[in-house]
């Protein structure tokens, strides 16, 4: 199974899609974590958000079913380490959030001179605690292979220590968008950091080489070939988790973010990845069935 121990940030897993967790609680087991890229979707009012919520509840309540999300916005706008801090507040033991780098140091600097960008980055992070999460950096698509901008950067976010879940320092899992960086020279530098690639779906098909880079796992899935578009299908879905079971141990923890946000298609295919990944033996962090 997919399942590892992350002692406080462990959270329990549902024993059903259609199950809702009350707030949080601290628990020993850390299953799969399955959330979306983001939480703020007017369309998805009515699915996951009952009608007349406000939206500044949004993040409360989208926590109080799901165990993780991926936050994209910070990477439009880096926020204040308070405005972290106040989200932090709205979320229970054991939510995990993954933030995503700022554009400044991945679209703007490149990857040059990150120590500043990246000191920056985590230092705001801070304000989330223990609820912080990996960070992703998803770099520019005519971004041409450079090894060493990139070992300096996750050399920088190896000087922070302690800003982890146990301690140690943030994982990094690295979403490469041009083709110049499938070498054996990239996936060696990934191992040295223990810094993740990011598996990426697109229409069904894996976008990147499936290494396995790191001691834990991380996924995200950007659009599906199904109807209504732009969804999964049950058998997608059933691929992914077979070679993700296959590339990691029970010890490992693997990071999935549905970012198919439209038509809140993303709602619908985390429940449908929670469920298949259950019925194949899988423990998964909770998430809810969404409304019809």
């Amino acid at each position: 199974m997919l399942v590892g121990s992350r002692g406080r940030q462990g959270q329990r897993a549902a024993g059903d899609v259609g199950e809702q967790p009350e707030k949080g609680g601290e628990v020993l087991a850390m299953p799969v974590l399955i959330g979306t890229s983001g939480w703020q979707y007017r369309d998805w009012r009515g699915v996951l958000y009952p009608p007349g919520l406000p939206e500044r509840d949004w993040l409360e309540y989208y926590a109080s079913r799901y165990g993780t999300v991926e936050n994209n916005g910070t990477f439009y706008r880096l926020p204040a380490t308070d405005t972290f801090a106040a989200w932090r507040g709205k979320v229970p033991d054991g939510f995990v959030m993954t933030v995503k780098a700022s554009r400044y140091l991945t679209h703007i600097r490149r990857l040059r001179d990150p120590a500043e960008p990246v000191a920056r980055l985590l230092r705001a992070a801070a304000g989330l605690g223990d609820r912080l999460g990996p960070v992703l950096l998803q770099l520019p698509p005519n971004l041409r292979a450079d090894v060493c901008g990139l070992d300096a950067c996750l050399a920088e976010f190896a000087r922070f220590p302690g800003r982890g879940p146990s301690g140690g320092p943030v994982r990094v899992a690295v979403e490469f968008r041009h083709e110049s960086w499938w070498t054996e020279e990239t996936r060696q530098l990934l191992a040295s950091h223990n810094a993740a690639l990011c598996w990426v779906d697109r229409l069904g098909r894996p976008m990147a080489p499936l290494w396995r880079t790191a001691d834990w796992g991380y996924l995200r899935f950007h659009e599906g070939a199904a109807k209504p578009w732009p969804r999964y299908g049950t058998q997608a879905l059933r691929s992914w988790i077979q070679r993700a079971g296959e590339a990691w141990p029970d010890s490992a923890d693997v990071f999935v973010y549905f970012n198919n946000d439209q038509h809140a298609a993303a709602l619908y295919d985390a429940a449908a990845f929670a469920s298949a990944a259950r019925r194949a033996g899988r423990e998964v962090t909770p998430v809810p069935k969404p409304a019809t």
